[in-house]
C-alpha cells in the first residue's frame, strides 16, 4: 500500500472527548472516528486490526472444535419471552417495532437464538457435545458509553455456545475453552488472567473473565490476586479472610443502653465521639434494588461489593438509596430518623441482608432510626430481626486482607476484560425446553456453556498495554502492516528506487508493507509512522549512496545500519514466525 493512497488521517492533538489511551491514540492516528455517543467507525487500518483479531479467534476455536455460524443481529421479542430475560434484562436492550408493529430488539448477546437452534438441531444424545461460535457486532445501549472502543454501544464480539448431555461434560469443554482463551490472547500479545467472576445478566452457576493487567485509566475492574499461589478474582467475586479485629465491645460497654450521640452522622464521628474502634460499629445502608428498598448490614470498616449485595437479593439493578428515599421510608415506617442513625430494628417487610462479618459482633454500636441516638452493647438479639434475614457475603475485599486459600496477602489491579467464560447449565435450555433424548429415549435438557470474547475490545486493550508517548506499538500479529518505508526525499532518484525495490520485495514475499511516497518532510513521516504504530520502519536516507538503510524495531526503540537485501531478509523471516 502506498501512503499517499491510504485512507488515514492523522490528528495533530487528542480529541476532548477521549478519556484513556487507547482512545486517544486510535482517533488521533486516524483509526476509529465517532459516529454518534458509543459508535464508531472503523476506518482502514482499524479494520485490518480487527479483521487479523478475528482470524486468530477463528484459528483457535476451530482448532478446539468449535464451529461458525452466524446468527441474526435483530431478534424476535418472544423469544426472550420464553427464557425469561425480556422484562428482567434492562434498558441496555435496545428495543423496537418493525412496520407490522412487531416487537423486537438488537442483540445484546444470543443465548436465546442459539438455544433456539439447537432446539430445533439437537435432537439426540449421540450428536452432541457441539460448540458453535459467531462472530458478529453487538448493541447494548449503555447508560454511559465511554473509553472509545472499551465501552461503546456498538461493538464486535465472538460469542460462543456449548451443548452437553450432563455437568460433566460441560467442565471438560469449559477447561478446553479456557486453554483456547489463553492461546488466542498470547497470539494476540496480551498477558491475561484468568480471574473469577460475577455472571452478570448472562447467568450460569460459575464464571471466569480473561483479565489484562494495566496500570492506565481504563481498567475498570479491581482483580485481587495472590503472589503465593493461583487466586485471582474481579472484585465483585473476590472474597479474603480477615485479619485479626477487636469485634466484641466487652471492654468499652457494660451494659445495653441508648445513648445520645448528636451530629455523629459519620462512621467517623461516631467512632470518635464514642473512643472505640469503628469495627464495633454496625453499619446500616439503605439500597434500591429493583425499585424496592433494601438494607445491608456490615461491621462498619468495611464497604459493601454492590453486585454482592444486588446478587443476594435476586436483582438486576441496584443503586444507593437518595437522602429523599430514605425520609420516605422513615415515614412510612414510623421514624424520623436522618442517615447516620439508621438501623435494622423495626424495619419489618423490607429486605435484610447482613455481610457474615456481623456474625462475630458482639456487644457493638446500631442506629436505632432516631436521629442523634444510638444503642450501645448490642447484640443481635437486641435487634428482634426478622427471621428471614440472610448472613452472606456482600463485603468488598481490600489489599492486604488475606487470600482465601494461602492466608498470604492480597494485591489490587486494575484490568481490562477482554473474554469471558460461563457455565450456563441448564439456565437457557430449561425454561425454553431445549432437549435431546438419550439412550433410552428420555429427554434432558441440553447442559450449556457460554464463551465471549470482545474483537474490538481486544484491540484496544493491545493499544492499553503496548504505546508510548509518541503512538501504538501494536505487536506485530495484530499491526495493520507489518512495516512501513520511507523515503527520506522522494525527489532523490537513488533513494525511491532503492525504497520502491524493496517495497515489491516484500510485497511478494508476502510481507504487509506500507510505502511512504508522500512528499512530507522527514520529520512528519517519522512522526506518523510511529503513531500509526508500524512494528518496523525502513528509512532509506543519505547512507543509501553507502548501500545502507536504518532499520527501527518499534518496540524497542533499537536502531540498527543494514544493507536493504539484509533488511529485507529478516522482515520476511520474522513475518514468516508470526503465530
Amino acid at each position: 500500500m502506498k501512503m499517499s493512497k491510504l485512507f488515514v488521517q492523522t490528528l495533530r492533538e487528542f480529541p476532548s472527548d477521549a478519556e484513556v489511551i487507547s482512545h486517544k491514540m486510535l482517533a488521533r492516528a486516524g483509526y476509529i472516528r465517532k459516529l454518534t455517543s458509543g459508535v464508531y467507525n472503523y476506518l482502514p487500518l482499524m479494520w485490518r486490526v480487527l479483521k487479523k483479531v478475528e482470524n486468530i479467534v477463528r484459528e483457535e476455536m476451530d482448532r478446539a472444535g468449535a464451529q461458525e455460524l452466524l446468527m441474526p443481529f435483530v431478534q424476535p421479542k418472544e423469544l426472550w419471552e420464553e427464557s425469561g430475560r425480556w422484562d428482567v434484562y434492562g434498558k441496555e436492550l435496545m428495543r423496537m417495532k418493525d412496520r407490522h408493529d412487531r416487537i423486537m430488539c438488537l442483540g445484546p448477546t444470543h443465548e436465546e437464538v442459539i438455544t433456539s437452534i439447537a432446539r430445533d438441531g439437537l435432537k439426540s444424545y449421540k450428536q452432541l457435545p457441539v460448540n458453535l461460535y459467531q462472530i458478529q457486532s453487538k448493541f447494548r445501549d449503555e447508560v454511559r458509553p465511554r473509553y472509545g472502543l472499551l465501552r461503546g454501544r456498538e461493538f464486535i464480539m465472538k460469542d460462543a455456545y456449548s451443548f452437553d448431555i450432563d455437568e460433566a461434560g460441560l467442565d471438560k469443554e469449559y477447561e478446553n475453552m479456557a486453554r483456547a482463551y489463553k492461546r488466542i490472547f498470547e497470539r494476540c500479545g496480551l498477558d491475561t488472567k484468568m480471574v473469577q467472576s460475577d455472571s452478570g445478566a448472562i447467568g450460569g452457576s460459575v464464571s471466569h473473565e480473561f483479565m489484562v493487567i494495566t496500570d492506565t485509566d481504563a481498567g475498570e475492574n479491581d482483580v485481587f490476586y495472590c503472589n503465593d499461589c493461583d487466586y485471582s478474582a474481579n472484585s465483585n467475586h473476590a472474597i479474603s479472610k480477615l485479619p485479626p479485629a477487636v469485634v466484641d465491645g466487652k471492654d468499652y460497654f457494660n451494659e445495653t443502653k441508648v445513648i445520645d450521640t448528636p451530629n455523629t452522622h459519620s462512621i467517623e464521628e461516631l467512632s470518635k465521639f464514642l473512643n472505640i474502634p469503628d469495627t464495633l460499629i454496625l453499619k446500616t445502608l439503605v439500597y434500591i434494588v429493583d425499585k424496592k428498598p433494601v438494607l445491608a448490614l456490615i461491621r462498619a470498616d468495611k464497604a459493601v461489593e454492590e453486585t454482592k449485595l444486588m446478587n443476594a437479593a435476586g436483582g438486576i439493578d441496584i443503586r444507593i438509596a437518595s437522602s429523599a428515599e430514605i425520609a420516605e421510608l422513615m415515614t412510612e415506617k414510623g421514624f424520623d430518623a436522618v442517615p447516620g442513625f439508621i438501623g435494622p430494628k423495626g424495619m419489618d417487610g423490607i429486605k435484610i441482608i447482613a455481610d457474615e462479618t456481623v456474625k462475630d459482633m458482639k456487644n457493638f454500636v446500631v442506629g436505632i432510626n432516631e436521629t442523634d441516638k444510638h444503642l450501645v452493647g448490642a447484640n443481635i438479639s437486641d435487634l428482634n430481626l426478622p427471621s428471614d434475614v440472610q448472613y452472606t457475603d456482600i463485603r468488598l475485599v481490600q489489599a492486604g486482607e488475606l487470600c482465601p486459600q494461602c492466608g498470604k496477602p492480597l494485591f489490587v489491579t486494575k484490568g481490562i476484560e477482554v473474554g469471558n467464560i460461563f457455565k450456563l447449565g441448564t439456565k437457557y435450555s430449561k425454561p425454553m425446553n431445549a432437549v435431546y433424548l438419550d439412550k433410552n429415549g428420555k429427554s434432558h435438557p441440553y447442559v450449556m456453556g457460554c464463551y465471549g470474547i470482545g474483537i474490538s475490545r481486544t484491540a484496544a486493550a493491545a493499544v492499553e498495554a503496548h504505546y508510548d508517548e509518541h503512538g501504538i506499538k501494536w505487536p506485530i500479529s495484530i499491526a495493520p502492516y507489518h512495516v512501513v518505508i520511507v523515503p527520506v526525499n522522494i525527489q532523490d532518484e537513488l533513494q525511491m528506487k532503492t525504497a520502491e525495490k524493496m517495497y515489491e520485495e516484500l510485497l511478494k514475499a508476502g510481507v504487509e508493507v506500507v510505502l511512504d511516497d508522500r512528499d512530507e518532510r522527514a520529520g512528519v513521516k517519522f512522526k506518523d509512522a510511529d503513531l500509526i504504530g508500524f512494528p518496523y520502519r525502513v528509512t532509506v536516507g543519505k547512507t543509501i549512496t553507502e548501500g545502507l538503510v536504518e532499520y527501527k524495531t518499534r518496540a524497542t526503540g533499537e536502531v540498527e545500519t543494514v544493507t536493504p537485501e539484509t533488511a529485507v531478509e529478516h522482515l520476511i523471516e520474522i513475518v514468516k514466525n508470526i503465530k
